[in-house]
């Protein structure tokens, strides 16, 4: 009988187990794909605040080159800042952990 309770308990506790992993696992791509958001949704303020700065300085003739090597400095700083802010977040984690 009791031996037959503590099966049960053990095979409860196990399953229990599965199911935060499960979770875990969902979070972590979830994380993954807010971060992809973030990524995409910088690119994209990037290309726009260069376009739109490009745009009021009303030069007759714009450089495509000049403005194409804006939008891509201006997205390697944008990248630059966002591993950072990866890495803190990370940092965050592995510290809430301990």
């Amino acid at each position: 009988q009791n031996e037959k309770e503590l099966q049960d308990v053990v095979k409860q506790q196990e399953e229990k187990m599965l199911q935060l992993i499960d979770k875990s696992g969902e979070v972590t791509r979830l994380k993954g794909e807010v971060s992809q958001l973030k990524r995409s949704l910088q690119r994209a303020e990037t290309e726009a605040k260069v376009l739109w700065e490009e745009m009021q300085e009303k030069e007759p003739k714009v450089d495509t080159a000049y403005v194409q090597e804006r939008v891509l400095l201006r997205q390697e700083v944008d990248k630059l800042r966002l591993l950072l802010l990866e890495k803190e977040d990370e940092n965050l984690l592995v510290s809430d952990k301990y």
